[in-house]
């Protein structure tokens, strides 16, 4: 369910989502814009981003900008940035959410696809932060909140790398965060457990796996995108403005 809480401070905010298309990204997208936020988000998927601004439009009476960038792509995506600022203001939250979860064996990791999944996982991250901080500066503050997992802290060993680039985030929110403190900007980081998008369902959950991990839980429900939205919107109002560095669990209690 979708959160109904208002966050006034979110109001005409300018907000940009990176993965804003789809799963959680998606969630997050007609979160902020429930909040009357301007929203820009960055995917790569046309067909999905678009029909997603569609539904928006019949659903909210009115819709994000979707701007598509191949996040790898640096001059791209800082190119998107600059976009969604001219549109809608200095961009004075940023969720860094896009990633790419995709099974791996250690055995079959070669160097090039090392380095491709650190460039869609873990690169950007730092690359967005980067591009917007000069507007968060000039509008005299704003929020960072990065996307990571629970999947590091519980050893899983079916995606080395994924993990290695959810470990890193955890670094980079509270390297950033003491960095750019001193302008108010505050960095803090989510860690979902397993979040049962549609790409979640269609490749790897099976009703004896989301059983096993739900008996793992306090709450013994299976977690939705929509369960990310209230702590992002926390996260990013002023509610929390006494909160930077941190990472926020939000798992059901699997920890």
């Amino acid at each position: 369910m979708m959160p109904t809480e208002k966050f006034p401070d979110l109001e005409n905010a300018s907000v940009l989502i990176t993965g804003g298309g789809s799963g959680i990204g998606a969630a997050l997208t007609e979160g902020f814009l429930r909040q009357g936020a301007r929203v820009a988000f960055i995917d790569i998927a046309e067909d999905q981003s678009r029909a997603l601004c569609e539904e928006m439009r019949r659903k909210l009476d009115r819709a994000p900008l979707f701007l598509r960038a191949d996040l790898r792509d640096i001059s791209a995506l800082r190119e998107a940035v600059s976009k969604a600022a001219e549109a809608h203001g200095p961009i004075t939250v940023l969720v860094n959410n896009a990633a790419w979860d995709d099974r791996h064996a250690i055995e079959d990791v070669t160097p090039d696809y090392w380095d491709r999944n650190q460039a869609i996982n873990l690169r950007p991250l730092f690359f967005t932060a980067q591009a917007v901080v000069p507007g968060m500066k000039q509008a005299g503050g704003g929020s960072i909140v990065n996307f990571t997992s629970i999947s590091y802290m519980i050893n899983n060993g079916e995606m080395p790398s994924y993990t290695a680039a959810k470990g890193g985030i955890v670094g980079l929110t509270k390297g950033l965060a003491g960095a750019l403190g001193p302008d108010g900007i505050r960095v803090n980081a989510i860690a979902p457990g397993w979040i049962l998008t549609e790409r979640q369902k269609k490749l790897w959950v099976t009703d004896e796996g989301l059983q096993k991990f739900i008996e793992r839980q306090c709450l013994k429900r299976a977690l939705e995108p929509p369960d990310m939205v209230g702590p992002c919107l926390f996260l990013a109002s002023g509610l929390s403005r006494a909160i930077t560095a941190q990472t926020l669990i939000v798992d059901g209690g699997y920890l």
